[in-house]
């Protein structure tokens, strides 16, 4: 049994069970191993690979082990074959369909993102209850009202559906693409979504992380810190 084949099998073996944190950590690893890719690295140790990613070796090398990647001592990991083993543990070896309900100006932005298609999700549908925004044409595809999202959702396949709206449509929204089927969805509104069990929501609020970057930046230039001060009568 050759070295892929065997690193094929542990793969497959330690496929169940991956750590939340894990799974959070492996796009970050397969972003950097797709720059070494482009850039024809064929090996990376570790200690590089960890650079690129931002995080300490150890716990690359612990995160990859979970996917039976174990690398090779004083050669480091094949990048092609691992960019393959974090693609299918995602899911990316498959293509997945989106759309993205609510085409303001963070919508436009996202239907415009060139980067979907080549890790592995093509929109399909664009969708906003702005009657003058409907029959636009925004990166090939014509705006529909959301007054077709559950024909779309079943017509095109739609598995994850990208919530773009204002905060008052939000919940609305996320409650027809549920159940249309939909239970994968990606929230970009400023509010807390309510989903049966067996759905999935990541949050992206930009304010929020907006806010903590002026944490720190106010911890890094010993910024107020105001003492309370016990006042008695």
């Amino acid at each position: 049994m050759n070295p892929r084949q065997t690193n094929a099998k542990a793969f497959k073996d330690s496929s169940k069970g991956i750590p939340e944190a894990t799974v959070a950590r492996l796009p970050v690893y397969l972003r950097a191993l797709q720059g070494l890719k482009e850039r024809g690295v064929e090996t990376v140790s570790s200690e590089e690979l960890a650079a690129a990613a931002g995080v300490n070796s150890a716990k690359l090398r612990k995160d990859l082990s979970h996917l039976g990647s174990y690398g090779t001592r004083g050669v480091g990991y094949e990048v092609e074959y691992l960019v393959y083993q974090i693609s299918r543990e995602l899911g990316l070896t498959q293509d997945w369909v989106v759309a993205i309900i609510g085409v303001g100006n963070l919508g436009r932005a996202l239907a415009g993102y060139g980067g979907f298609a080549s890790r592995g999700f093509r929109v399909a549908g664009l969708l906003d209850a702005d009657a003058s925004i409907v029959g636009e044409r925004i990166a090939g595809l014509t705006v529909e009202h959301t007054d077709k999202l559950e024909t779309i959702i079943k017509d095109q396949g739609v598995s994850i559906a990208v919530i773009a709206t204002p905060a008052a449509a939000a919940q609305p929204v996320c409650d027809r693409v549920v159940a249309a089927g939909v239970t994968s969805v990606l929230n970009f509104a400023p509010v807390v979504l309510s989903v049966p069990e067996g759905v999935d929501v990541r949050k992206v609020d930009l304010s929020i992380e907006l806010q903590i970057l002026a944490f720190h930046e106010q911890r890094k230039a010993g910024g107020p810190h105001e003492e309370y001060i016990e006042v008695h009568p």
